[in-house]
């Protein structure tokens, strides 16, 4: 089974994408397998940029097929905010906890009906050489709540309601998640490319 290298060190997201992936017979490694890649500096201003970036630095530094992918909250009040500095939020070392404080503390004075947000995810696959192959983007649209409604996902999640089902990221199952969410969209979009290009894995570049 071909492995690529998802470049984050975030432990649920790459049991996501591994849960996405596996049907078309790949398996995903963390880079965190990985004790000497450095981090990434997120510098872009978007999240395509950022993905292409992850995905390129660690293909180089490993000389193997890696995934970047970046994603955030996007919310129409915020003019956009937390957007590319979703998990970094509230400070530099931020948690799930203190970033969900602050975005509720920026939402207080907003009604329910004018809270409506958006999730994006941009994936990039490079090569060993470094040459983006693939980049994608998916996105699905919600609402935040002014409480927390499950205790499923991670990020901003437990506030962030599908209204067509009636429950937020936190409360729905991985098996609906992997349908309808940003991330499930911008794979779904991926999946077939890679899958066209798969026959290179294992050529030399």
């Amino acid at each position: 089974m071909p492995a690529i290298v998802l470049a984050s060190r975030n432990r649920k997201k790459t049991q996501e994408v591994s849960e996405i992936l596996a049907p078309l017979g790949f398996t995903v490694v963390s880079v965190t397998q990985f004790s000497h890649v450095p981090e990434v500096v997120e510098d872009g201003s978007t999240f395509a940029e950022n993905a292409a970036k992850k995905a390129c630095e660690v293909a180089l530094h490993l000389k193997q097929w890696v995934i970047g992918e970046d994603s955030g909250l996007t919310v129409d009040a915020l003019n956009g905010a937390p957007g590319i500095y979703s998990a970094r939020y509230s400070d530099p070392g931020a948690t799930d906890e203190r970033n969900n404080q602050k975005l509720l503390h920026e939402l207080r004075d907003i009604p329910v009906d004018k809270r409506d947000a958006g999730y994006v995810c941009s994936v990039a696959l490079a090569d060993p050489a470094g040459q983006i192959r693939i980049a994608c983007e998916g996105t699905c649209r919600g609402r935040i709540l002014h409480h927390p409604s499950g205790e499923g996902g991670f990020g901003y999640d437990p506030f962030f309601l599908v209204p067509e089902y009636h429950r937020s990221f936190g409360q729905l199952s991985s098996v609906v998640k992997h349908r309808i969410s940003h991330r499930a969209k911008a794979f779904a979009r991926f999946a077939p490319l890679l899958a066209a290009i798969s026959r290179d894995f294992g050529a030399p570049q």
